[in-house]
């Protein structure tokens, strides 16, 4: 397999562009607010999981001001099905106290503030910035983070590098949804421990497939 050239990364977001067309992501949320404690609430965990506990957590309380009042001790019962729960629940309550003291109830949309509240590191700020606020940012979670190596798309030895690598290989038309495409595929297709490479879109542009026997 060739090295991996501007033309080779734009016809591999081509080919999964075509592939999904309306790109976004599988946890459910209502407001920026919503989706932020429903991305912080999926570190180590799953959408699906997130998703089942979240409903209830919403109905109760789905404001800052309002799930502060909520307390960590109900806010952990209503998520105790998440892994990690408790710490999660103290998170939530702290963030949500931060927000309706310092950013008058908004979720800010800057990285900064955003990476400034309790459990919200880069991949949770780049999540946000990329679905409420529409910022061409690329979350590398694990799925993204086998994808850019695997394929050879943006190798690196840090979730870092590889988002570094991916925001410069990636062609500007791609790049708003570039993290749903490549998060997805990881998901579905190109899966950790048996990538389904005869039904993949890319296999043939790919450095993994270059390696596999005949």
């Amino acid at each position: 397999m060739p090295r991996m050239t501007r033309a080779r990364a734009a016809a591999i977001m081509a080919r999964l562009a075509a592939s999904i067309e309306a790109p976004t992501t599988e946890l459910v949320y209502t407001t920026p607010y919503t989706l932020l404690v429903a991305v912080v609430l999926s570190a180590q965990s799953t959408d699906a999981a997130v998703n089942k506990a979240t409903p209830g957590l919403f109905a109760t309380a789905n404001t800052p001001a309002k799930m502060a009042a909520l307390g960590e001790a109900r806010i952990a019962n209503l998520i105790k099905t998440i892994g990690l729960y408790r710490t999660k629940a103290r998170n939530v309550v702290a963030l949500s106290t931060l927000l309706a003291e310092k950013h008058g109830g908004e979720v800010p949309r800057d990285r900064d503030s955003l990476e400034a509240l309790p459990g919200v590191g880069r991949k949770t700020a780049n999540v946000v910035l990329n679905v409420a606020f529409g910022e061409e940012t690329i979350a590398v979670d694990t799925h993204i983070f086998r994808v850019g190596n695997r394929t050879g798309l943006a190798p690196g030895k840090t979730p870092r590098a590889v988002e570094d690598l991916l925001l410069r290989r990636v062609p500007a038309e791609y790049r708003r949804h570039a993290h749903h495409w490549l998060i997805l595929h990881g998901r579905y297709v190109c899966t950790a421990r048996a990538p389904k490479c005869a039904s993949c879109v890319i296999a043939e542009l790919c450095d993994y497939r270059a390696r596999m026997p005949a």
